[in-house]
């Protein structure tokens, strides 16, 4: 068993708290990544579950153990940082089974295990090789064949692709999710990157400034954000937010009143949160929208400008506008989010 469970974990430095009380629970086996913006507080967390920072208060199980106060070899976790960490004078032979000898493993176990590693990534005609003779790709597959070799109960990757190009990166996750498959491991994956998360998590904690904002699936935490700064941070073109004022009739938007059924029942300011793809170009529509730029991405175009003067920006199937002309938006059928004006947490509907 791989479960991972995170009771009230705090990390404190002096008098500055970088984790709130984090309680997470990760099924036996999940893919889970921990996504925010640098200084979250994720990659300190990975680290105590790891036992590479020492935790200021709660409790950190792995399977039926309380790993709380366990050093990291203890700990059975199989490690992928960001910096890959190869010896350089060592080969990928070398590095793969360097952990398990300094473990004591038996000669023949090292060998075979290397080998397993070595076949599942690809690494059979790089064995001889030193990293510098490596690409970044290549590196970051004996990283991970390190960590494998191990057959570790978890796994935890910190950033392991950031040092990636684009098209590798892309790659990369492919290879992650289908070895996370053959693995049938628990994996914990920290990434600012939202794509990364969204593409192979099968569940993602959002951290904010130390806390844990939303735990979900993706398409849940797309789909219904717990707060604006969910909203914002998930989701490319970024949703666009609107001071609002919830009234009997409608949405005021900057002095347009548009109908909304599915508004929430109070009243009063509010922050309206509609993404980029459901804002749809009508010629009947309520709300007056000036052109400022077209970006144009082959197969859609998305726009940037204002209605009534507040910053907006829609995204469409590709369509042709220029620099100061109208257009007509309407919101009919878009999903609407709510938030409320002074703490940004979600609002439930009517």
């Amino acid at each position: 068993m791989s479960k991972v469970v995170l009771t009230d974990v705090r990390k404190s430095y002096g008098a500055l708290t970088v984790v709130h009380g984090a309680n997470i629970t990760l099924e036996d086996g999940e893919f889970i990544a921990f996504l925010g913006p640098s200084g979250c507080g994720k990659s300190t967390t990975l680290r105590m579950i790891a036992g590479l920072e020492m935790v200021s208060g709660g409790t950190i199980h792995i399977g039926n153990r309380d790993v709380t106060k366990m050093q990291p070899r203890d700990r059975n976790i199989g490690m992928v940082f960001q910096n890959y960490a190869l010896y350089p004078n060592k080969t990928v032979e070398e590095n793969l089974g360097f952990g398990l000898r300094m473990h004591g493993v038996a000669k023949p176990e090292i060998a075979q295990r290397v080998a397993r590693s070595a076949e599942m990534l690809g690494l059979e005609p790089l064995l001889q090789r030193k990293p510098a003779q490596l690409s970044g790709g290549q590196m970051q597959r004996v990283a991970l064949g390190r960590a494998l070799v191990r057959d570790a109960d978890v796994f935890l990757l910190d950033e392991p692709l950031s040092n990636l190009d684009a098209k590798l990166r892309a790659h990369m996750r492919i290879e992650l999710s289908q070895l996370h498959r053959k693995l049938g491991k628990t994996m914990i994956y920290v990434t600012h990157d939202q794509v990364e998360a969204m593409t192979m998590a099968d569940r993602v904690v959002i951290m904010r400034e130390g806390n844990v904002e939303q735990v979900g699936t993706p398409l849940e935490i797309f789909d219904h954000p717990a707060s604006r700064f969910v909203a914002g941070f998930v989701g490319t073109p970024e949703m666009n937010f609107f001071d609002v004022t919830l009234a009997e009739q409608g949405i005021d938007i900057a002095g347009t009143v548009v109908e909304a059924p599915q508004r929430p029942a109070q009243r009063g300011r509010a922050v309206l949160g509609v993404r980029p793809e459901h804002m749809r170009i009508d010629p009947h529509g309520p709300l007056e929208f000036t052109v400022d730029v077209a970006e144009q991405y082959g197969t859609a175009t998305l726009i940037v400008g204002t209605i009534n003067g507040l910053h907006a920006q829609i995204q469409t199937p590709r369509v042709e506008a220029s620099y100061g002309e109208k257009l007509r938006l309407s919101l009919d059928g878009a999903p609407l989010h709510f938030f409320d004006a002074v703490t940004g947490k979600r609002i439930s509907g009517p």
